[in-house]
């Protein structure tokens, strides 16, 4: 791909892995543009067209993150895309999920793979991964109490360090000849259920932790009534959880390794590295 222009447009740029992917691309000495509704370097939302233009000002390849909790977006990604050829985009590196292509009819992340691996005008690398490790920490698989909730029965998860796709996406945006028409789907060096993982950081926490299942239909019934995902992103829940319950949760590979050069870090080194999230507030008295 010609040198002269290496500017990448990094769409979720503020968050889990956009933000890790032009930190990266910076340090390989490509112009990374962070592109969010909020704290970007350029204001990108995917419900205001007005705003898909001037990302695109001057962008040779971009890092595409669809818009969050939502399962339908393929037109609008479409329509995107169309605006990105028109530019002069040369590559695209896509972030959809591990096993996209046994998702439900409803979620568009395989019709989102097909459109942009169906296209002429730029090359593509499509990057599928394992759930994120990172899921541990924030508001979507908390410890409340003591306790992970989540309805994956026994089923086991290679969950990844979300700096690991990062370090996956940024080779493939740095490289985009070599890595043209691939698929990578970055995992852990291991496969764990929630139960293990719930015995990792009750150990770096320094207090009990346990795994509580619950019926699928309650818990996402719950996370809808609090308003965590709206109603229609139910159907996701119900396949991302109901793929690890029936034992078909991702698998460890060698995609990071054989990308980056370096390992994927496991689960107990990310807990050391984020003891912090699971400590109990200090009670003053």
């Amino acid at each position: 791909m010609d040198k002269a222009q290496q500017t990448a447009l990094v769409l979720g740029g503020t968050g889990r892995t956009g933000s890790l992917v032009a930190r990266k691309l910076a340090e390989r000495g490509l112009t990374a543009r962070t592109a969010a509704r909020r704290g970007g370097d350029v204001l990108f939302d995917w419900d205001e067209a007005a705003t898909h233009g001037p990302a695109l000002a001057d962008v040779d390849r971009i890092y595409l993150v669809t818009p969050v909790m939502r399962v339908a977006y393929a037109r609008q990604v479409s329509d995107f895309l169309d605006l990105a050829e028109a530019s002069g985009v040369r590559h695209v590196t896509y972030l959809s999920a591990y096993g996209s292509d046994q998702a439900p009819p409803q979620v568009d992340l395989r019709a989102v793979e097909l459109d942009v691996m169906g296209r002429d005008a730029f090359t593509s690398s499509v990057i599928r991964p394992a759930w994120v490790m990172q899921n541990f920490c924030d508001d979507h698989l908390p410890v409340v109490d003591g306790v992970i909730t989540v309805p994956t029965a026994g089923g086991a998860e290679a969950f990844v360090d979300a700096a690991d796709i990062a370090a996956v996406a940024a080779e493939t945006l740095a490289d985009p000849d070599a890595h043209a028409g691939a698929t990578y789907a970055p995992t852990g060096p291991e496969a764990l259920t929630v139960a293990e993982v719930a015995d990792i950081i009750a150990g770096v926490a320094g207090r009990p932790v346990r795994r509580q299942d619950i019926d699928r239909g309650a818990w996402i019934e719950g996370a809808v009534a609090a308003g965590l995902v709206p109603a229609d992103y139910g159907v996701m829940l119900e396949w991302l959880t109901g793929t690890i319950a029936s034992g078909r949760g991702s698998q460890p590979n060698d995609d990071v390794l054989e990308v980056t050069g370096a390992p994927p870090a496991g689960f107990a080194d990310f807990a050391r590295r984020n003891a912090r999230a699971w400590a109990l507030p200090a009670v003053h008295s």
